[in-house]
């Protein structure tokens, strides 16, 4: 679909709105494409690809507000869509805080270019030469004896926003991304692990070979663990498990959380709550950013925010609603969906690394572990308590010396965050990322 297709469908459906008795209303559509393959054990499992543009509408009629959602663009259907929308917003209970962004506060064109997305949808044939690369190479390592699947994927999207104040901007991005599962095993059992890779452009995307070599060596690596008796430990969450960490912030510092007040972050802005040089950047212009956007989900011109600026919390994530109900001002972090009013979120976030490698994590620490796995987190929005079951390895002297298995880690975010060392491996394989963390003090649940 082409730009000027689609401010047409939106503007007339606006138009139509307003003609139906709105006094405000805004309308998203999205234009997606998914391609992908699955290969297992030298063969070709299954192929899926999907389109598909889907519709979402607002409308408010003084305090209240309703939205639908439709995949038929015919002008007659769009236009009983917006007569039916804006009946319902009539009907619907007041809502003191919905409206749409303030016009002062709406981006301008021209966006900036963030170059999110190379746009080069492969053959059905070149995914599965990577997923078939991918797995051939992680059992070709010594000690790999079973593959639970390689993948390779594509997807693009294109969307368009528009509001009945004047705002109409696009965004979109392609992604490519290889990832496989493999099992090693040893006369004390099997193992399993993986690695992945996801990048807009195909150039940045880690080689099919690497990530399956990767996974390959990860899983024998875990080969006949040990358990260990329970204890309070060090704890370094691997590069790949870190990012959980900012998952659990981000949520705490969501609009709606705070204002709900069911956050343990709720009273905690402009405390320090890291330690000093400790910096969590949240920056939606990244170029070729997995959470890259030139304007919010209302609109709205967004920035870069140092939600955490030397250990010091500065901001919520917020859309105009939240903002409305907390006396404060959006900060462009709203995200629309075509079935929903706007929630809020982070863009592209990440913990700046720091000075030390995971080696040196491990010698500061002398013994610990080293999480490299684990499943089913458990968290308290309300206290910040933290347990979550685990895998990974026990090191002595800061060296590894046994892989360790059926162990639970524990303790409360608020102290994890305030004692937290970031090492200085950060990369890059999202939208939220982190280096390796350490966490001087956990308690380990084992024998």
């Amino acid at each position: 679909m082409q730009n000027n297709d689609a401010e047409l469908i939106l503007s007339s459906l606006l138009a139509d709105a307003k003609a139906a008795g709105a006094d405000a209303a805004d309308a998203v559509l999205y234009n997606a494409v998914s391609h992908g393959v699955t290969w297992r054990l030298g063969k070709l499992e299954d192929v899926e690809r999907s389109e598909g543009t889907d519709l979402g509408l607002r409308v408010m009629v003084g305090k209240r507000q309703a939205l639908v959602s439709t995949t038929d663009h015919s002008r007659q259907s769009l236009k009983e869509l917006a007569e039916r929308c804006t009946a319902m917003a009539k009907a619907a209970p007041e809502d003191p805080y919905c409206g749409l962004a303030p016009a002062d506060r709406l981006a301008s064109a021209p966006f900036k270019d963030l170059d999110l997305g190379d746009y080069a949808e492969p053959s059905t044939e070149d995914l599965q030469n990577r997923a078939a690369e991918c797995e051939e190479t992680a059992l070709a390592v010594k000690g790999v004896v079973n593959s639970s699947g390689a993948g390779a994927s594509y997807s693009e999207g294109q969307k368009w926003f528009a509001t009945s104040h004047g705002f109409f901007g696009t965004s979109g991005g392609s992604n490519h991304s290889v990832s496989v599962s493999v099992l090693s095993q040893d006369e004390n059992g099997m193992e399993r692990d993986y690695d992945y890779d996801s990048k807009p452009h195909l150039e940045d995307l880690q080689s099919a070979k690497e990530i399956g070599k990767n996974a390959g060596e990860r899983a024998v690596r875990r080969l006949s663990p040990k358990k260990i008796k329970s204890r309070t430990a060090p704890v370094i969450f691997d590069n790949r498990l870190s990012r959980s960490l900012l998952s659990h912030l981000v949520g705490s510092i969501n609009g709606a959380s705070i204002a709900r007040g069911v956050s343990f972050l709720k009273d905690k802005k402009g405390e320090k709550i890291f330690s000093d040089g400790i910096t969590i950047i949240d920056d939606p212009h990244i170029a070729r950013g997995a959470g890259s956007r030139p304007f919010d989900g209302e609109g709205v011109t967004n920035s870069r925010i140092d939600i955490i600026k030397n250990g010091c919390l500065t901001d919520w994530l917020m859309n105009t609603s939240q903002a409305m109900q907390l006396g404060l001002e959006t900060n462009g972090r709203a995200a629309r969906g075509v079935g929903g009013p706007p929630g809020s979120g982070s863009t592209n976030l990440y913990l700046e690394a720091g000075d030390v490698t995971l080696e040196q994590l491990q010698q500061q620490s002398t013994e610990g572990l080293l999480l490299t796995d684990m499943f089913g987190p458990q968290v308290n929005p309300n206290t910040g308590d933290y347990s979550v079951g685990c895998s990974g390895f026990w090191f002595e002297s800061g060296q590894v010396a046994y892989p360790v298995s059926e162990i639970t880690i524990a303790g409360n975010l608020l102290e994890m965050f305030a004692n937290l060392v970031p090492g200085n491996d950060l990369e890059f394989r999202g939208a939220t990322n982190a280096p390796s963390i350490l966490i001087p003090s956990m308690t380990i649940a084992g024998d």
